[in-house]
């Protein structure tokens, strides 16, 4: 009976596809209009408080009518008015942002008003989370650890790195494993058995195109076996990720081993129509000026980047983007 039902299965893989495709445009549609009746709502708040001079205690009273009114429907308390009407008002002429915010849900879009200054963090995460599909719990992760801070510091470091090798621009020079299980001092081997114990967690702060290959993985080069930490494949960029773990500040030899491996990968490894490997080194610290010339004759698309056990300091990351982003502003003046 159950190879009839497999058999079946694969028989109707298409009309299964339809199937779900359908559901998934029906919840969307559904979230949509979610979204476009708190939007309604909020700016029917927003007018009254501005016109009328609605208070707390009227919102109060207003939400405990639409709750007798509708008592199945979640959603009305008078806490939750107040956040539509903020909603609405954060997003209001903002024909940018506005379409973007009813592709995810209420929560996740809460998550994001609340936990976001500024309206290029909003774009980044709002974009984000429609991409990836995100769950609560997954959006909360990503705000928390600072994500949008630490690409943008990222990128505006790395810009020249980024333009010279386009496989870069799925990695960034910082990451955040706050959700490994290493107790100091750790060695590498610790640290790899950890990530991939919480591989699902790792692949999230990665990004979600990321696809795990193996550990250790073996390739052979003459009579002789090596060993990449980690390998991963990126579907976006179509190419082999070689990740190799360090336990200690970066040093230029880490880069000869890993260029190495790149080479082996691109030989033996990568098919016709993938582009080149591209690799990265993960350490405890790095100073930017060795890591600059180590990478200045290095023809092979590397980044490295170092990594902390513990979510970052929210106003040291802030001030590091802000200083960064100035320098650079006065560099280019200077250059005009």
């Amino acid at each position: 009976m159950n190879q009839d039902l497999t058999f079946m299965g694969n028989q109707f893989d298409e009309i299964l596809e339809i199937i779900d495709n359908a559901r998934t445009r029906a919840m969307r549609a559904v979230n949509a209009e979610l979204i476009n009746m708190y939007w309604e709502i909020g700016a029917y708040i927003s007018q009254k408080v501005e016109a009328d001079g609605w208070g707390k205690s009227v919102v109060t009273e207003f939400s405990e009518f639409l709750r007798h009114r509708y008592p199945a429907s979640k959603g009305f308390s008078a806490q939750n008015i107040w956040r539509m009407k903020q909603f609405y008002e954060t997003y209001r002429g903002n024909e940018k942002l506005s379409p973007l915010v009813r592709e995810i849900s209420w929560t996740n879009n809460l998550l994001i008003l609340t936990g976001c200054k500024t309206d290029e963090a909003r774009e980044f995460y709002l974009r984000l989370c429609a991409a990836n599909n995100y769950s609560k719990r997954e959006l909360d992760r990503q705000i928390s650890s600072m994500l949008f801070e630490r690409t943008m510091l990222s990128d505006t470091k790395n810009k020249e790195l980024l333009t010279r090798s386009g496989g870069l621009v799925a990695l960034r020079d910082a990451y955040v494993f706050e959700f490994l299980d290493v107790k100091e001092p750790y060695k590498e081997k610790d640290l790899r058995k950890s990530i991939v114990a919480n591989l699902r967690d790792f692949i999230l702060e990665f990004g979600q195109d990321f696809t795990f290959v193996g550990e250790e993985y073996r390739i052979q080069v003459g009579n002789t076996d090596f060993f990449i930490d980690l390998l991963f494949y990126n579907r976006a960029l179509s190419c082999l990720v070689a990740i190799e773990l360090k336990v200690d500040k970066f040093r230029p030899e880490h880069l000869g081993q890993l260029n190495f491996y790149l080479e082996a990968l691109d030989r033996d490894v990568r098919k016709p129509n993938e582009n080149p490997s591209v690799g990265l080194i993960l350490c405890t610290s790095k100073d930017d000026t060795v890591v600059e010339y180590a990478l200045s004759r290095s023809m092979s698309p590397t980044m490295v980047a170092d990594y902390t056990l513990h979510l970052p300091d929210k106003t040291l990351l802030e001030n590091r983007l802000r200083e960064l982003t100035q320098a650079l502003t006065l560099e280019s003046g200077d250059a005009e």
